[in-house]
Formats: C-alpha cells, sequence, structure tokens
C-alpha cells in the first residue's frame, strides 16, 4: 500500500483497493462510482478484558463448537463435507485478511480537499523558490542579514508550532478497547457509519453476482462461526453492541474482511484454503477484532496526521530543490519514507494486535486455539513449494507468514488459560501442531524417497502433495 492509496491483496495476488476494512494500510472507485465509496483505513468503552484471569466472562452456546462442526472442507460444488482432516494445504500465494486504510476526518469533505493541499503545498513551496531567484543579489543579502538578526524569533515561531502539534496529538490520545494501548483517535464513531455504510454499498455493487443465498452449505458455516464468536464475547460492548451480518462471496481469493459496521465479506476461496472450523474461527475473530478495535478509525487519524505535517516537508522541498525534477524526486523520496516508516509498521502493529485479540474470542469460543499458528505455516509452506520469492517484512504491511506463527505460538499458552477459564471442554486429539511437523517430515521422506538416483536437485515448483490425515 502507498501513502495515497490502499489495495488489499488476496492469496493469488490480486490487488483490490479498499477503504474501511479493517489490516495491515485510497479512494475505490470514487470519482467514477459517483462519490459512492470513501477514503481507507478503527471510542472506547467500560469492559472486562479478556485477557485478565480474573473477573473473566465467558458465555457459551448450549453446545461447544466442536461439537456443532468438528471439521470443515467446501467442495466446488458447494456441498459441505465433514471430515476430520489434520490440514488440507492449499497452493496459494499470500494471506491477507485485512485490507490497510487510509482516511480524513470529515468524510467526503476531506476527499476532496486532501488533494488540495498537496497541489497547494507544491504551489507554495514552487513560488517561494521562484521569489527567491528572481532576487537582487544586493537584496538576497539583505534578506539573509535579517533572518540572522532575528534567528532567535524564528525558532521560537518553529518551536510554537511543533509545541502545538504535540499538545494537538496527547490531547486526542485514547486508550484502545480490551487491550488498553494508547492511540490516536482524531475523530469519533459517526465519521465512520456513514463511510462503512457507502462502502458496504460499493461492495455490494461489485460483488451482486456472487453473493451465496442463505440456503447454501458455505453461508451457514460462516454464519455458525459467526454466531458463536458474538455469543461467546457478548460481554465486550463493542460486540454485542453490533448485528453482525454475513455475505459469503464465490471467489477464489482467500480473503476476508468485515466492515467498522459488522458487515462480514467472507470469501468462498477461504473456506477452500482452511484445514478446518478452528482455523476459520481464528480467522474470522481477527477480523472481527479489526472492528472491534476500531483499526480503521485508528489509522485513518495517524494517516491524516502524518500527512497534515508532510505538508510542511512538501513545501519545502519544492522552496529548495533549484529544478522541478529534482523536486519530484524528493517528494517521492519523502512519500517513500513516511509509508515504510511509518505507514507499514503500524499496520504491521495493528494486524499484531488483532491476531491477539481474535484468539482471545476464539479462546472463549472454545476453539482449538492452537490451530491458529498451523494455519500460517501452511501459508508458509505453500508459498515455499511454490518457489515465491520472499519479501522482507518491512516492505509489506502485515507480518510475515513464520513471523505471525511464531507470534501466535507464543500467545497460545495464554489462550488456553482463558479457553480453561471459560469452563471449555479439553481438547482431545494431539495438538494439530505437532500433526503438521509430523506430515512435513512425511513429505520431506517421500520427495527423498521419489528423487531420481542420478538427480541432485527435484523441482518442487508443481508438487502433487498427498498428506496424511488423522
Amino acid at each position: 500500500c502507498t501513502r495515497d492509496r490502499c489495495q488489499r491483496l488476496d492469496l493469488h495476488g490480486n490487488a483490490k483497493n479498499c477503504f474501511l476494512t479493517g489490516s495491515p494500510d485510497s479512494y475505490r472507485n470514487f470519482i467514477g462510482k459517483g462519490l459512492r465509496s470513501l477514503l481507507n483505513v478503527p471510542n472506547t468503552g467500560a469492559h472486562k478484558n479478556a485477557h485478565h484471569s480474573s473477573g473473566r466472562f465467558c458465555f457459551q452456546s448450549s453446545q461447544p463448537l466442536g461439537e456443532k462442526i468438528t471439521s470443515l472442507q467446501i467442495s466446488s460444488a458447494g456441498q459441505l463435507t465433514l471430515h476430520s482432516s489434520a490440514w488440507n494445504i492449499q497452493i496459494i500465494r499470500s494471506f491477507r485478511t485485512s485490507p490497510s486504510f487510509h482516511a480524513a476526518p470529515v468524510p467526503l469533505f476531506w476527499i476532496i480537499v486532501k488533494p488540495a493541499q498537496k497541489l497547494f503545498a507544491i504551489i507554495l513551496g514552487r513560488s517561494i523558490r521562484n521569489w527567491w531567484k528572481a532576487l537582487p543579489p544586493n537584496k538576497r543579502e539583505l534578506f539573509k542579514e535579517s533572518a540572522r538578526k532575528n534567528k532567535w524569533k524564528i525558532l521560537l515561531g518553529v518551536s510554537s508550532l511543533g509545541v502545538l502539534f504535540l499538545m494537538f496529538y496527547f490531547t486526542h490520545l485514547e486508550e484502545t478497547p480490551i487491550t488498553g494501548r494508547a492511540r490516536l483517535l482524531v475523530f469519533g464513531k459517526e465519521h465512520f457509519r456513514e463511510l462503512s455504510q457507502m462502502e458496504y454499498d460499493m461492495w455490494m455493487e461489485e460483488f451482486k453476482s456472487k453473493i451465496l443465498p442463505e440456503t447454501d452449505a458455505r453461508y451457514q458455516v460462516v454464519e455458525r462461526v459467526v454466531g458463536h464468536l458474538s455469543e461467546s464475547n457478548k460481554d465486550i460492548p463493542q460486540v454485542s453492541s453490533l448485528k453482525w451480518v454475513i455475505h459469503v462471496v464465490d471467489e477464489p481469493g482467500v480473503n476476508a474482511f468485515v466492515l467498522p459496521n459488522g458487515q462480514v465479506f467472507v470469501f468462498t476461496g477461504l473456506l477452500n484454503a482452511v484445514s478446518d472450523i478452528h482455523q476459520l474461527s481464528f480467522i474470522l475473530g481477527h477480523e472481527i477484532a479489526h472492528a472491534v478495535l476500531e483499526h480503521a478509525a485508528e489509522k485513518a487519524s495517524l494517516v491524516h496526521f502524518l500527512d497534515f505535517l508532510s505538508l510542511i516537508f512538501l513545501t519545502m522541498i519544492w522552496a529548495v530543490c533549484p529544478r522541478d525534477s529534482l523536486a519530484v524526486v524528493g517528494q517521492w523520496i519523502q512519500s517513500k519514507l513516511q509509508e515504510f516508516m511509518f505507514d507499514r509498521p503500524y499496520s504491521r502493529t495493528l494486524e499484531a494486535e488483532a491476531d491477539k485479540v481474535g484468539l482471545q474470542f476464539a479462546a472463549k469460543a472454545c476453539v482449538d486455539v492452537r490451530a491458529s499458528s498451523v494455519f500460517w505455516q501452511q501459508m508458509e509452506l505453500a508459498e515455499t513449494i511454490q518457489g515465491q520469492p520472499k519479501l522482507p517484512e518491512w516492505l509489506s504491511t502485515h507480518p510475515s507468514h513464520e513471523n505471525r506463527a511464531e507470534h501466535l505460538d507464543r500467545l497460545i499458552p495464554e489462550a488456553l488459560k482463558i479457553r480453561e477459564s471459560c469452563n471449555c471442554p479439553s481438547l482431545s486429539g494431539p495438538d494439530p501442531r505437532l500433526i503438521f511437523k509430523l506430515s512435513m517430515q512425511h513429505l520431506l521422506e517421500s520427495s527423498k524417497d521419489q528423487e531420481p538416483p542420478n538427480s541432485t536437485k527435484r523441482d518442487l515448483s508443481k508438487p502433487k502433495l498427498d498428506f496424511p490425515h488423522t
């Protein structure tokens, strides 16, 4: 995602622009579709923290999730097949459950003003440069001498401006629900209700011929999972206050996202990619966490604050650079520095937080939380087998699959304690992480056995995988 545009990446590497959907860092068809979409980009309420061992509230349905649906596999014909497979790997590229986002405070007004701000900064900087070039040498020297005499006044003015920015920042800090992390929040929920509805209308228009009916088995699976997650976490005001509406889209992309108003979109490609109901529950818990934690408003606030600051540097770049071509290069460097030093790292932080809270949601719903890290290990293996180049994590809006799995492994012990405190049934059967490890060993041994004696290297770009099931 660039600074001025946000894209949602599916598992096949297709880029889709996005706005409010939560992860990970735009004006999709905004002008062309008659202002139907908005910027991209998540106040707080009193509740019991899900990660605190004392005072925890656990709500469960009459049957645990594992008894309702033991495992999940969706066929191309749309039939639901229950099985006890440990995992069913898909050859896919990269999973982006949460689009990055970009927004401005007052919806429609800032969509129009934002480009005008940059244009004004460029014109102002260029005008200053031309004015300086047109000054006679003697007047330049007089101006420099005057600046030297008044350097303390200039320094005081610049310092005052910096203090105003700091005051604005610290007076708009709020506490994130559940995690209690301090964050910048410039605007509230009312600014995003309209945005959510506008983006919802846009997605429904795009997917209108691909939305599965409620009678479809795949829709019913997603409805059960989301319903169970919301029921099990109804002690959290942000969860119980939203009406979660399900939309299953017949798309091959491995993706899912939740709008801030509770509209849940799940692609059938994701249903084909997960191994069981536990992995699906964690992924949807992650997406619900984005909406509950209001990451869209948070990212919008930070991006807007940084963009406003960048206008000062943009003006200076166009004023100092002697030629327009150098100013364009300087502007590009400045935008990339902001993107890789602030935007993308912040998106990765929000993704990690959504993983943590989503894992807690799944634990309170009696999900086998151990399956969460297995999913990302499967994704890592799929990319490796397909021979895709591994980009450094700092280039992405999401953590790498490997780091994501390791982060979840560190969180699983705490999630298991939450699960136990909610009186969930004991986990039966082997650890899915162990099953994955044994399956990997089986794959490697099979590869060695099938390798021709005279061959020193085997082409794994298109392997035929046959993993044992539990």
